[in-house]
C-alpha cells in the first residue's frame, strides 16, 4: 500500500473519531508506583513499586519527576528501541506548569510536546502519539503521564498536616506514573504481536456546573458520558463490542452517574464498564471512599493490569476512556465551575 492509498483507508469516522489504517502498536509500556498502590489488587502488575513517597529526592514534586524518568526509561529499556529513534514525547501532569515533567523529562533530550488534560491525559497523550506515528511524522514516539498524592493534595485541596475530614465523595490521588512507547505498523510488519490502538475518539468539554472539588466523578462523569456516547455513535457498535469499557477515574459516585446517563441515551454499559479508580485499591482495607484518581491512575492501570489482559488474550478489545476535571487553585477560589473532558482509545488485541 503506497501513501495515497494508505491516507484514503484511514478515516475521520462521524463527529469525533479517527479510524487507523495501520493501527500503531504499543511496542512498551511501564508502570512506576508508590507504597499505597503496591498494597493494591493490582500490585502484581507494576514494573516499580517505591516504598519512599519522595522517590529518594527532596520533596514530593521532585519525586513526581523521578517516577517519570523511571517510567520513561524503563519502557525504552522494555522496547528495545534506541532513544536516538525516539522522535517525540507527548506528556503531562497535574501540577502547575507540568514541572513534574519538565524536570523528569529534560535529561532524555527527546522533543517533547506538554500537554494538560488534567486526568484525562493519559488518553490525550496516546491519542497524539497514535496520530503521529500513523501520519508517519516518527517511526516511535513516547507518551507519559504522573500524578503523586502529596503534590496533588498540597496543591488542590489541603496540606496533609492539616489532617481534614475527607467526605465519602471524595478519591485518592494515585501516585503514579505509566509510559508507553507508541510505534508506526505498516502491512508488511503489522507488528500483531502487540496491542494496537485502532481508534481514537477526542472529547468535548462538559461542563454541568458542579463545583465541588471532593467530588470529581460527579465533574467528569458528563464528559465520559459524552465521549463514549460519541464513540458507539461514530463506529456503529453497540457496548457489547467491547471486553471492558474502562474509564479513568470516576470513583463509585461517578461510575454510577456515568450508567445512569448512558442508559438515558439507551446504551447500557454496567456488564462491560470497570473504573480505574476502583480497581487500583481495596476499598475495604485502605478506605479510599469513592476510589483512586489522578492522572498516574488511568496510566499505570493500563500499564500494569489492562495491557497484560490484552497481551495474554484474555481481552480482545477494550474503550479505554481516562477522565480529567478541569479546575485549578484560581477557578476553584473563584467560584467557577468544575468542567470535565474525557478522550477515547480503542485498544485492540488482533489476530
Amino acid at each position: 500500500m503506497n501513501q495515497n492509498e494508505q491516507e484514503k483507508t484511514n478515516q475521520a469516522v462521524g463527529k469525533q473519531t479517527i479510524r487507523f489504517a495501520c493501527p500503531p502498536a504499543i511496542l512498551s509500556r511501564a508502570s512506576i508506583v508508590g507504597d499505597m498502590e503496591g498494597q493494591g489488587p493490582l500490585a502484581s502488575y507494576f514494573d516499580q513499586i517505591e516504598p519512599d513517597p519522595a522517590f529518594g529526592m527532596d520533596s514530593w514534586e521532585e519525586g513526581e519527576s523521578e517516577m517519570v524518568r523511571r517510567a520513561v526509561q524503563t519502557a525504552i529499556t522494555k522496547s528495545g528501541i534506541a532513544k536516538e529513534n525516539i522522535r517525540y514525547i507527548f506528556g503531562g501532569d497535574l501540577l502547575g506548569q507540568l514541572i513534574g515533567s519538565t524536570f523528569g523529562l529534560k535529561d532524555f533530550q527527546i522533543p517533547i510536546f506538554g500537554l494538560y488534560g488534567a486526568c484525562s491525559t493519559c488518553g490525550e497523550a496516546l491519542s497524539l502519539a497514535a496520530m503521529t506515528v500513523n501520519a508517519g511524522y516518527a517511526s516511535h514516539v513516547i507518551a507519559v503521564t504522573s500524578s503523586h498524592f502529596g503534590g496533588a493534595e498540597k496543591q488542590f485541596r489541603f496540606p496533609l498536616e492539616y489532617g481534614n475530614q475527607r467526605p465519602l465523595s471524595s478519591t485518592w490521588t494515585v501516585t503514579g506514573s505509566g509510559a508507553f512507547l507508541v510505534s508506526a505498523t505498516s502491512p508488511d510488519q503489522p507488528m500483531k504481536e502487540y496491542p494496537r490502538i485502532t481508534s481514537v475518539t477526542t472529547g468535548k468539554i462538559v461542563d454541568y456546573g458542579v463545583r465541588d472539588n471532593m467530588n470529581m466523578g460527579a465533574c467528569m462523569a458528563p464528559a465520559a458520558a459524552d465521549v463514549i456516547y460519541q464513540c458507539l455513535e461514530d463506529l456503529a457498535v453497540k457496548p457489547s463490542h467491547f471486553d471492558k469499557i474502562i474509564t479513568g477515574d470516576l470513583g463509585k459516585v461517578g461510575s454510577e452517574i456515568l450508567i445512569k446517563l448512558l442508559r438515558d441515551n439507551d446504551y447500557d454499559i454496567e456488564k462491560q464498564h470497570m473504573d480505574c479508580g476502583v480497581c487500583i485499591f481495596d476499598n475495604e482495607e485502605q478506605d479510599t471512599h469513592s476510589g483512586g484518581s489522578g492522572c498516574g491512575c488511568a496510566a499505570v492501570t493500563l500499564a500494569g493490569y489492562i495491557l497484560h489482559q490484552l497481551e495474554s488474550n484474555e481481552w480482545k478489545r477494550v474503550l479505554f476512556v481516562p477522565t480529567g476535571a478541569l479546575l485549578s487553585t484560581v477557578s476553584f477560589n473563584e467560584g467557577q465551575t468544575i468542567p470535565g473532558v474525557a478522550h477515547a482509545v480503542v485498544i485492540e488485541h488482533i489476530e
